[in-house]
């Protein structure tokens, strides 16, 4: 997760194209449509998803649960530390102002609306700007969550999670619930307060929490251990006041090894499962994963999804890719249809996200500068998640994988095996058991055969 680079003038240096509350921002693109026979430069229709279809007895729509993130979609700008601004929307006239923010919101609604999907995520200061203080901050967010709840209604359109922007504004340079100055931790308490309040009143799912400046860049001016103690009491704070204000929605929390940190104490699903495991916080909390985050970590793309569903802390998952050849996190959209099916193969396996689901945090290349760039990014993802749904669904009703990692471990069926599986076995009875059955024979792994059926299958 990242955010984006907020505009630095609340006035309008221009008048944005359709300004009214019933113009159309996306004028020539229609309702994206199920057209499983298009050709392959049809792409601005679904040739895979196809959201009433049933697949291992629920439907697509239920299985994969969609969502658009609003940041990088409608707050992107295509800057990077190398070049200026290449995304021009006709919605944005430049400015921070609530004008504009209402604006953005309504073309968002209607994108959402013609894309096809259910859900949508933000962060608070994505959709509604800053104020000279806490209270015309709130104010703001309060006006803006009253167009968005209009507009949920209108459309139907539901709150996957909302999560609060914790890194962006310069006060949090030396992190949020573990800066060093106990005034900015009070400071982001009450941000997340009120970010709680609005998500709760949008209906919101789940409520994440993405801690990138919540680490250090040196260990010497750094006391790991107060840092650590301050986020679970953070923690334990917004899980008091979620119950006060009687908020149903998970709580989650998204792993990430670095960036803009040197280090990020969440930094993997493990690292996070063992912190929410020591500072009793687990079952209150599940994890949002980001398969890019994953491969920053030195994963591969599925790991983080894998572990956290194997203990039973998978919440949701930022549906992205990066470019493993790089270092940083590229937040690209998710076309390879193998990753896709590795993580609905776990999703399939633990029965479903929900109340989670899978969010593009996505954002189009600073390139792909078009509106229809943005439909066709979503599009082609979707389509991606389908296949790979439809492949593991395969996978599972066939059972062949299944089988075979079943036969690997039948050792831990019956004696010495079922003995140290139940943690029952002691190691004078597995020295006795050696001494009477001597040498075990080294047995192949068989990765090869095992990635061949995968390969068969995608």
């Amino acid at each position: 997760m990242s955010s984006f680079a907020p505009a630095s003038s609340k006035k309008a240096k221009k008048r944005a194209a359709a300004d009214g509350v019933d113009g159309e921002f996306f004028p020539g693109i229609e309702k994206i449509q199920y057209k499983p026979d298009a050709g392959p430069e049809d792409v601005l229709c679904f040739k895979h998803y196809n959201a009433s279809e049933v697949v291992y007895g629920k439907s697509m729509e239920d299985w994969l649960r969609f969502s658009v993130c609003f940041w990088h979609t409608f707050r992107g700008t295509g800057a990077d530390p190398f070049g200026f601004p290449t995304l021009h929307r006709p919605w944005e006239d430049g400015s921070d102002s609530m004008e504009n923010a209402k604006r953005r919101l309504r073309a968002a609604f209607e994108f959402f609306t013609k894309l096809g999907v259910k859900y949508w995520t933000f962060h608070d200061r994505d959709i509604a700007p800053e104020g000279n203080d806490l209270a015309e901050t709130n104010k703001n967010l309060d006006e803006v969550v009253d167009l968005a709840v209009k507009l949920q209604e209108e459309t139907g359109m539901k709150l996957l999670w909302g999560t609060c922007n914790l890194f962006a504004n310069p006060r949090y340079m030396n992190g949020a619930a573990t800066n060093p100055d106990a005034h900015i931790v009070a400071h982001a308490a009450a941000q997340v307060k009120k970010g709680l309040e609005v998500t709760k009143r949008l209906g919101g799912r789940n409520f994440v929490f993405w801690g990138g400046r919540e680490g250090y860049h040196t260990i010497l001016n750094t006391d790991v251990l107060a840092e650590l103690s301050h986020m679970a009491n953070f923690f334990k704070m917004a899980v008091a006041h979620k119950k006060k204000i009687g908020f149903s929605g998970q709580f989650l929390l998204e792993p990430k090894p670095k960036e803009p940190t040197k280090h990020q104490y969440d930094y993997d699903a493990m690292t996070v499962i063992g912190f929410l495991k020591h500072f009793g916080l687990d079952k209150d909390f599940k994890l949002n994963i980001e398969p890019n985050h994953t491969t920053l970590a030195g994963h591969g793309y599925e790991h983080d999804v894998v572990m956290a569903s194997a203990f039973g802390m998978l919440g949701s998952i930022d549906s992205n890719t990066g470019s493993p050849d790089l270092g940083w996190d590229t937040d690209q959209f998710p076309m390879d249809v193998k990753n896709c099916t590795m993580v609905m193969k776990t999703v399939l396996e633990m029965g479903g996200l929900t109340p989670g689901g899978l969010n593009f945090d996505c954002k189009v290349r600073r390139e792909s500068t078009d509106l229809e760039d943005m439909f066709i990014s979503h599009v082609g993802a979707m389509d991606a998640f389908a296949r790979g749904l439809k492949n593991a669904a395969k996978l599972r009703q066939e059972g062949v994988l299944t089988r075979l990692v079943k036969e690997r471990y039948l050792s831990f069926s019956s004696g010495i095996g079922a003995k140290i599986a139940k943690g029952a076995a002691t190691m004078e009875e597995c020295e006795e058991y050696i001494l009477q059955k001597g040498e075990p024979k080294a047995a192949s792994g068989k990765q090869e055969k095992y990635e061949a059926i995968l390969n068969h299958y995608v």
